[in-house]
């Protein structure tokens, strides 16, 4: 039985989580079912796309993708179904798997049809989840819809190189738990661009003239601990998911603060890499 993932901004508080596990151990009492996130910004599909991009390929081929953000079925935001890297994706057609694979060109796209049989307010729950079932018993992508050449691709989200190519300037899609702020300005574009030059990134009014590849690199453990003033430094990284990211060392949201708060860096603020 495939590996049925979750990925919504329907929080934890309300009832519809609970409601579409339900609704697939119903159709499917031996369901696996894995929850990526449910604290999903409300109808945000770059955070959406940055969470699932870097959680997916962990799973196993064949694995099936549920999205439940932005998800209302409307003449502009059809549902689509699709096999892309092995694994099946059931979402809204906003754009969302262009971000999420933007160098993968899918193997198989449908656009759902299986609405004019079920009238819903709760697409994930009536619509998704039905599909997810289907192609979990082994069906096809065919039978739920009819086929497509493309799905809507969204390109605001790249980072811009000047003519130059001195420059790099990228912007924040995601803030993480910590109060990371993750750019789209990736490791292997840095380097391709970068070819060994120095450099600085610039977030807001702040400079980094070093980006590490461990948060503990900022720390010098040659002086000793009760000497170090460690927890508060900013600091540049390559992030796990190899973007680059502004994060405050040991930083916590609730309690001392992190980047996006006491660097005042928020989404969609520019992030530059200068060569020279």
């Amino acid at each position: 039985m495939s590996l049925i993932t979750l990925t919504t901004d329907f929080g934890t508080k309300d009832h519809f989580v609970g409601a579409v596990k339900g609704a697939i151990y119903s159709e499917l009492n031996d369901a696996r079912i894995v929850d990526i996130s449910h604290q999903i910004s409300p109808f945000h599909i770059t955070e959406t796309a940055y969470v699932l991009k870097n959680a997916y390929k962990n799973f196993p081929k064949g694995s099936i993708h549920i999205i439940g953000v932005d998800s209302e079925l409307s003449v502009e935001n059809k549902h689509i179904a699709l096999l892309l890297d092995g694994h099946y994706f059931i979402c809204p057609n906003n754009g969302i798997i262009s971000m999420i694979a933007s160098e993968i060109k899918p193997e198989k796209i449908v656009e759902i049809t299986i609405h004019n049989a079920i009238i819903s307010s709760f697409n994930v729950l009536d619509i998704f989840v039905k599909v997810a079932c289907h192609i979990a018993r082994g069906g096809t992508l065919e039978v739920i819809g009819k086929k497509m050449d493309s799905c809507k691709q969204l390109t605001e989200v790249y980072p811009f190189i000047n003519e130059d190519k001195n420059q790099i300037v990228g912007n924040v899609i995601y803030i993480d738990n910590y109060g990371n702020v993750i750019s789209n300005i990736s490791k292997k574009l840095f380097h391709e661009i970068g070819k060994g030059r120095s450099y600085e990134v610039i977030a807001r009014n702040y400079k980094f003239s070093k980006i590490f590849q461990k948060y503990n690199d900022v720390i010098n453990f040659e002086i000793p601990i009760e000497n170090r003033q460690d927890d508060g430094k900013k600091l540049a990284i390559f992030n796990s998911a190899n973007y680059l990211e502004i994060a405050i060392y040991k930083s916590n949201l609730k309690t001392v603060g992190g980047a996006s708060t006491l660097l005042g860096v928020n989404y969609r603020d520019t992030i530059t890499v200068r060569f020279y």
